[in-house]
């Protein structure tokens, strides 16, 4: 019985740093990952910032727990991201930003603004 235990309780230690991370607040970008609101309109088109960019072949799109998402899945959304751009220009990495990754500053989003005029 003990030998159960103990091997229960070294799976659990194992487990722990996995845990810990995954709930971490603030992950550690690129320093050059920029800022931006990206609505994916037509998968691999999208737009950031309003102008249109592409996805790169390949590009990963993490969601705030950091999972793999898929850009079909954000068709018509706006969200704030992170993200780095590969040599061509296109979106190679994004991170959708939870809250709390929002309230740290990053340039890229300097030149937008929300005054519509018609």
């Amino acid at each position: 019985m003990t030998y159960g235990l103990s091997v229960l309780f070294a799976c659990v230690l194992a487990l722990l740093p996995f845990t810990s991370t995954a709930q971490s607040g603030v992950r550690q970008f690129p320093t050059t990952a920029v800022r931006g609101l990206m609505e994916v309109t037509a998968p691999p088109n999208v737009l950031i910032n309003g102008k249109a960019a592409r996805l790169s072949p390949g590009a990963r799109i993490k969601s705030p727990n950091n999972l793999i998402t898929l850009s079909a899945t954000l068709v018509g959304q706006r969200v704030l991201v992170n993200y780095v751009q590969d040599n061509q220009g296109m979106l190679h990495e994004v991170w959708i930003l939870n809250s709390q990754e929002v309230q740290v500053p990053r340039s890229g989003m300097e030149n937008v603004s929300n005054i519509v005029f018609e």
